[in-house]
């Protein structure tokens, strides 16, 4: 499951694994995996996500924790139908987001 990150230009992998609730490890592999992941790296090589990475990273995860693809199968999937299913991922997470803000709201009627 994700958590939001705050707006920012660039996360640290610790905040990007803390986030997705992974071990940070996972989050190198699927960079070597994934061509679609390119941090970028300072000076003493950490890796910096941008929000753009980001973005890959919640669809790579959808593919592959909840939706049960095979690290093969997400890569087609990403290749082949990117477009349909990023904006169908994006229209599901902003429904998800509003219920979210619509239940706290509630709670506090």
């Amino acid at each position: 499951m994700y958590i939001d990150l705050p707006e920012k230009r660039y996360y640290a992998i610790g905040e990007v694994a803390k986030a997705f609730g992974v071990n940070a490890s996972l989050i190198r592999f699927w960079e070597k995996e994934f061509s679609v992941l390119k941090p970028k790296k300072n000076a003493k090589g950490n890796r910096k996500f941008t929000p753009e990475d980001i973005k890959n990273l919640k669809l790579i995860y959808h593919l592959v924790k909840e939706r049960g693809f095979t690290l093969e199968g997400a890569k087609i999937h990403l290749k082949e139908e990117k477009k349909n299913t990023l904006s169908n991922f994006e229209i599901v997470s902003k429904l998800e987001n509003i219920k979210n803000q619509l239940n706290k709201i509630k709670e506090h009627l």
